[in-house]
């Protein structure tokens, strides 16, 4: 981020919402819109171009979907955040999406308020999926890949006890505060440990450490969630 300045780039095949997210956005004193694309296929020419910090990117487009292009960006050396959009909870494509990389998603009918607030937020490193929707995106992810847990990812065996511990709270949905008052440590000391464990189990994103965490048995979806 260039200062205290969020970078977004917006791809959607919408004019008008490419409008509205722009119009949106740009209130936000701590946000720039540097770009625009209208595919898919215009997704990396955008990042290269335009360096943007969050990319907010449709799932279904005609040429390209959003899928295909989060695969694309991700792959990238000083890839973006990326933050999916769909008019649908829970669409299915959005599933695959974070799973191929993207940082979280939102619906288009998101109040303005809380729109900001997520760019915000995924460009801090924190993924934009509330506990509640990470225990549905996870039951989902149960559902369609039954007997999963009986491949446990071979990073596990290199987390400590600690980092092991922060993992089972990122697959609850925490956020890095939230875990801190839950295990009794620094905001600063989380990001520390999630660091090291994106590290250890050659990940991108914290979706993608839920996953891994709720395969292996350690997230606890039902826990309560500090105020």
């Amino acid at each position: 981020m260039a200062g205290d300045v969020t970078r977004v780039g917006l791809i959607d095949d919408d004019s008008l919402v490419r409008a509205g997210l722009a119009m949106i956005l740009g209130a936000d004193p701590g946000i720039e819109v540097v770009g625009e694309g209208k595919d898919g296929s215009e997704a990396v020419t955008l990042v290269h171009r335009h360096r943007p910090d969050v990319l907010l990117m449709d799932v279904r487009m005609p040429q390209m979907d959003g899928i295909a292009a989060t695969k694309a960006v991700v792959a990238l050396a000083e890839a973006p955040k990326i933050i999916m959009l769909t008019t649908f909870d829970m669409d299915e494509y959005v599933f695959q999406a974070l799973e191929a990389g993207a940082s979280g998603f939102l619906l288009k009918d998101t109040p303005p308020q809380d729109l900001a607030r997520a760019v915000h937020v995924v460009a801090g490193g924190e993924a934009m999926l509330a506990p509640t929707v990470t225990k549905r995106m996870l039951s989902h992810f149960s559902e369609a890949n039954p007997g999963s847990r009986q491949d446990r990812h071979p990073g596990l065996d290199q987390l400590t006890e600690r980092e092991t511990e922060v993992l089972g709270a990122v697959g609850a949905g925490l956020s890095n505060a939230q875990i801190g008052m839950r295990l009794f440590m620094s905001e600063a000391t989380v990001k520390a440990h999630v660091s090291k464990i994106f590290s250890k189990l050659d990940c991108t994103n914290r979706v993608q450490i839920a996953i891994i965490a709720h395969e292996a048995g350690l997230s606890d979806l039902d826990v309560d969630l500090p105020d």
